[in-house]
């Protein structure tokens, strides 16, 4: 199928060989789009000390930069789920990786604070279409029976590429200079760039191979009414604002933790937070999996979803114990099974969103849920340094993090008491 076809007649099967061969590309390259999205963020916290020597940030000014990528990814995505509905997923995500690619090269070229803030504020721009775009993609590009799967292997890709990075980076900057990283973890996304040209003009949308309309690949129209009156907006919005902070407070703040709790040297932290993020990356694959596995037990779509959550927002119950650990290790896995917990509470949380919010909706629907979280994710980044700033250390903050998902699991029920797929 050409690149220009979107909503033509019915074609192949979905078990003929060629198209299953372009769908497990296409979670490839959406798993690999998403590690790099999450690579750039990490960077700024590991090459902290660096950047602390070269720029004279302070503890509260560093918070500040993590707001400044924060708020302009909450207003961007005020704009990305329009954007990513109107012109489909093919052209909005190869634009959104070209922009940041090149934005997270920019960051080596800053002479001067305020060079850095700029650059730091267009790749949050770019980096904010990401999740709209890869959860609208499968849902139009996948078949029901993979999806789940699917979205659990792409959430995966946050962790890999945050274990992946505190190993190399470090030591790559130390040997070549904390530019040289800003140049190489920018310039791989324009190789994806061309895979992605390559592989989406091989795809139909399940919803034209079935004869349908709906879960096109673009032109739909934003029902900003019809979507801000639905409670089941609201469900996926608010779940996000209760649990991405806990996200955004261990990817900003975990690299200084351990520096400050464990005495730990800017080549020593790779260890303890890929741990961290090995069990987050396990926490999305169980998830993944849990969910039909209980269906095809005969338990209903809402129990099987609500009870998975549940599961996971009793395993973050042990992160607070990370503050009295004896070692960084212990430190490490009570971090990490709080991840591993948000990972799958998460991947709920999306496959809850393609069920029960119309494809048409999708991309407006998780852009929302992203503005929430982002902007929570401010929040708890700025009481961070307010926290450290004042010596109340980071108690008040694993505090927040072990009870969010309990409580954001309260608001999903008091939402939606029986979930049901969207008509």
């Amino acid at each position: 199928m050409t690149s220009h076809q979107t909503t033509g007649g019915p074609a192949a099967p979905l078990t003929e060989p060629g198209s299953a061969r372009a769908q497990n590309v296409l979670i490839a390259l959406i798993f690999f789009a998403t590690a790099l999205n999450y690579v750039d963020r990490q960077v700024l916290a590991l090459l902290k000390p660096m950047l602390e020597a070269e720029f004279q940030w302070s503890d509260q000014q560093f918070a500040h930069l993590g707001s400044i990528f924060q708020l302009s990814a909450a207003v961007s995505l005020l704009g990305v789920g329009w954007f990513v509905d109107r012109f489909g997923v093919r052209f909005a995500y190869g634009l959104a990786v070209t922009v940041w690619s090149l934005a997270g090269m920019a960051h080596a070229l800053a002479a001067s604070v305020q060079q850095f803030v700029i650059a730091r504020a267009v790749l949050a721009t770019a980096e904010s279409v990401n999740t709209p775009a890869a959860m609208k993609t499968a849902a139009i590009y996948l078949p029901v029976q993979r999806r789940s799967v699917g979205i659990g292997i792409i959430n995966t890709a946050p962790n890999i590429g945050a274990i992946l990075t505190p190993l190399i980076i470090p030591p790559f900057a130390i040997a070549f200079g904390w530019k040289a990283a800003f140049l190489v973890t920018g310039g791989l996304g324009l190789v994806w760039l061309v895979l992605w040209k390559l592989n989406t003009a091989r795809l139909t949308p399940v919803a034209a191979q079935t004869g349908g309309t709906s879960g096109t690949e673009k032109g739909a129209k934003v029902e900003w009414r019809a979507i801000l009156s639905d409670r089941r907006s609201w469900t996926v919005i608010g779940a996000k604002a209760f649990t991405d902070l806990v996200w955004w407070f261990v990817l900003f703040w975990t690299p200084d933790f351990f520096a400050r709790q464990f005495d730990l040297s800017q080549g020593e932290l790779g260890w303890p937070i890929a741990v961290i993020f090995v069990l987050a990356a396990l926490g999305a694959i169980s998830s993944g999996a849990l969910y039909p596995a209980l269906l095809l037990r005969g338990v209903s779509m809402n129990v099987a979803r609500k009870g998975s959550m549940l599961a996971f927002a009793l395993i973050v119950l042990v992160m607070p114990l990370a503050l009295i650990a004896q070692t960084p290790w212990i430190a490490a896995v009570c971090i990490g099974l709080g991840l591993f917990a948000h990972q799958g509470f998460s991947t709920n949380i999306f496959g809850m969103a393609t069920e029960i919010i119309p494809a048409r909706r999708m991309a407006t629907v998780i852009a929302l849920g992203a503005v929430a979280g982002n902007l929570t994710g401010t929040g708890i980044i700025e009481f961070a340094g307010w926290s450290l700033h004042t010596g109340l250390g980071y108690g008040p903050l694993f505090v927040i993090c072990g009870s969010a998902y309990l409580v954001a699991l309260a608001f999903i029920h008091l939402m939606q008491p029986r979930l049901a797929t969207a008509d």
